[in-house]
């Protein structure tokens, strides 16, 4: 079988993973998908409690919805937002499903190289296919040969830790059985109670900690919940921007979900700490405190959870030559167009081929990996990387470089979130587009909330 003849891996079978196999099967290519969980969508079952603040209309791949509509599929409704749980149900499981042995499942991708090929040998190396490492539910071990490969496995896996350095907190391994690193599932009984008259303490200042603080705050006006009280913690201080664009967002969901974490504070059931790094973790009797690098302590909490954003894991793909942008771990022509210490008003820039290359010929990160650290991640942009790749992979390089997308705009300068913010960005001192509305929201179910 020669090179081009191979299969496309597709490391992942979330949205962008599953859009990029739709795409190629579009291109006339064959697409297979390594997917390490059970079933599509594994990881954004794992938030599915959490309801996006984009809707159906902007979360469906137009290549995929042309795979879906001869099964007879019918879209829901595109002016609603689904969950995580609807998301992955109603349209990643489907999709999957009509691709067929095209995705396997309980396949861990565990290494990516060059046939007969590492990462230092320069003779013949695009001429090798690739060879890609996985690991099997029953553990047992198998290659898998590649004309390219697109890593579409997102960085839910590998949340950043407390430490405002970018380590672990000293103490921060021993405390593990009272933080979490996820926003709660109050639907959970078992989730619900450890919560329940509770202080908390909710470290971050993007989206899923604004999810966080407007769930607490509900949780604390229930007839279980009294007692129930959040210590908001971020590394930066207040500004216009903090609780993103508001009124002015494109996404309104979005900036509903930021006024719903102000309300949490405006009606006293959060209390915000600023300028603050965590460095250390420390027990007293059964709660825990939090120290600063400033030396500063804060007041016992009995949980903590951690929303600083997220990282890519990129130990797999080692044997690989990656241009990699050295603080964001984004690729290196698409780092400027994201970086939360530059970017400011208006959209991040559609994206595509071009911007998505590595040294490594026929090599992708797309979807939340391609973006590294940087926060600003919504589902059509991995859907407008995933167009653009496959028609590049296709030959059709026309197609490949045009730009098929308008993202909304954010509403704020200064880097406000539109994913989970890492707390990456600048110190208080930037700009602002639009201040939020000083609008307050009555506490009693959270916003449309969390991502993409």
């Amino acid at each position: 079988m020669s090179q081009q003849q191979l299969p496309v891996v597709v490391i992942g079978a979330g949205p962008a993973g599953l859009a990029a196999a739709a795409h190629l099967v579009e291109r006339g290519l064959e697409p297979l998908v390594l997917e390490a969980g059970s079933t599509a969508g594994s990881a954004v079952r794992e938030w599915g409690h959490v309801r996006l603040f984009s809707t159906w209309s902007e979360v469906v791949d137009p290549a995929a919805e042309k795979l879906l509509a001869p099964t007879g599929w019918v879209k829901p409704d595109g002016a609603t937002y689904p969950s995580g749980a609807d998301w992955a149900e109603q349209y990643l499981q489907p999709l999957a499903d009509v691709l067929g042995d095209k995705v396997r499942y309980g396949a861990t991708v565990t290494g990516v190289s060059r046939v007969g090929r590492d990462r230092i040998v320069d003779a013949d190396r695009e001429a090798q296919p690739f060879t890609v490492r996985i690991r099997l539910a029953d553990a047992s071990e198998q290659r898998v040969l590649a004309h390219a490969v697109i890593d579409a496995s997102g960085t839910w896996a590998t949340p950043s830790p407390i430490g405002g350095d970018g380590l672990p907190a000293l103490g921060e391994k021993a405390a593990s059985d009272r933080i979490s690193y996820r926003v709660p599932d109050l639907d959970n009984p078992a989730v619900r109670a450890r919560y329940a008259g509770k202080r908390t303490a909710v470290i971050g200042s993007g989206a899923s900690a604004f999810t966080a603080l407007a769930t607490l705050a509900a949780l604390s006006t229930s007839d279980d919940g009294t007692g129930t009280h959040a210590l908001w913690v971020l590394r930066r201080g207040i500004s216009g921007s903090t609780f993103g664009g508001g009124t002015a967002d494109q996404l309104p969901a979005r900036g509903a979900l930021g006024l719903a974490a102000k309300a949490a504070v405006d009606h006293g059931h959060a209390d915000a700490v600023t300028g603050f790094r965590t460095d250390a973790i420390e027990h007293d009797g059964e709660q825990l405190v939090l120290v600063g690098d400033d030396g500063r302590r804060l007041d016992p909490v009995d949980e903590v959870i951690v929303l600083t954003g997220l990282r890519p894991d990129l130990s797999f793909l080692a044997e690989l030559r990656l241009g990699l942008d050295e603080r964001l771990q984004a690729p290196v022509e698409l780092a400027p167009l994201i970086d939360p210490n530059q970017h400011s008003c208006g959209t991040v820039y559609p994206h595509g081929v071009n911007e998505l290359s590595h040294p490594e010929k026929d090599v992708y990160l797309v979807g939340m990996k391609s973006y590294g650290r940087a926060p600003t991640f919504l589902a059509m942009t991995g859907y407008e990387q995933v167009r653009s790749i496959a028609a590049a992979l296709a030959g059709d390089r026309e197609a490949a470089e045009r730009v098929e997308l308008t993202l909304p705009e954010t509403g704020v300068c200064g880097g406000a979130g539109l994913f989970d913010e890492p707390e990456a960005n600048p110190a208080d001192g930037g700009g602002c587009c639009a201040t939020p509305s000083t609008l307050t929201l009555g506490i009693g179910a959270p916003a449309p909330s969390g991502s993409c």
